[in-house]
């Protein structure tokens, strides 16, 4: 088993299967990533799958995107379980970083990026890793594949790095190792 790195960032994006999570190292090393899917007492299993995900990994901070407020476009049940997540997140000590689609959009804007699609296509250019896991681009009249919570994690980590690259370098002005 790889060793775990001493920081790591926690990206979780739930969907209405389940969530998609991805771990990084540093702005340019994916550590770990999944796919979890629940068919029955969503919330609960996903909480559990969360916690001990939390466990394993150890992350130092927790980035999620805007679940309720202004410009959130969150169902309900979706809603709650973030809120929970966080709490669950902020009991562990863990940083908890929360970025809306504005912000995301606003960070892959530059690249040219401005759909999910082209958001999940620009993840890939900076993440081959996950060249396999890029799901052909929909068509109106489909679902979204259940893989695109993965590219959205992904996504939000991207954006943390970007948003909140200060941190980084005050770590290296304090001797830290990044």
């Amino acid at each position: 088993m790889t060793e775990r790195p001493q920081h790591l960032t926690l990206a979780i994006y739930p969907d209405r299967k389940g969530f998609g999570w991805v771990a990084f190292a540093g702005p340019f090393a994916v550590f770990d990533w999944g796919l979890t899917t629940s068919r029955r007492n969503k919330n609960a299993v996903c909480l559990a799958k969360i916690e001990a995900l939390i466990e394993r990994l150890s992350p130092e901070t927790l980035v999620l995107e805007t679940y309720e407020g202004p410009g959130a476009i969150r169902a309900d049940r979706l809603a709650r379980l973030c809120r929970a997540i966080g709490a669950l997140a902020a009991d562990r000590g863990l940083e908890v970083a929360i970025y809306s689609r504005a912000d995301i959009a606003a960070c892959f804007l530059d690249v040219g990026a401005r759909t999910r699609d082209e958001i999940a296509l620009a993840v890939v250019r900076h993440v081959d890793v996950f060249r396999h896991r890029l799901p052909k681009r929909r068509k109106p009249w489909q679902a979204e594949d259940a893989r695109m919570a993965l590219f959205s994690a992904a996504a939000l980590v991207l954006t943390h790095y970007r948003l909140g690259a200060s941190t980084l370098f005050d770590d290296l002005k304090d001797g830290g190792v990044v």
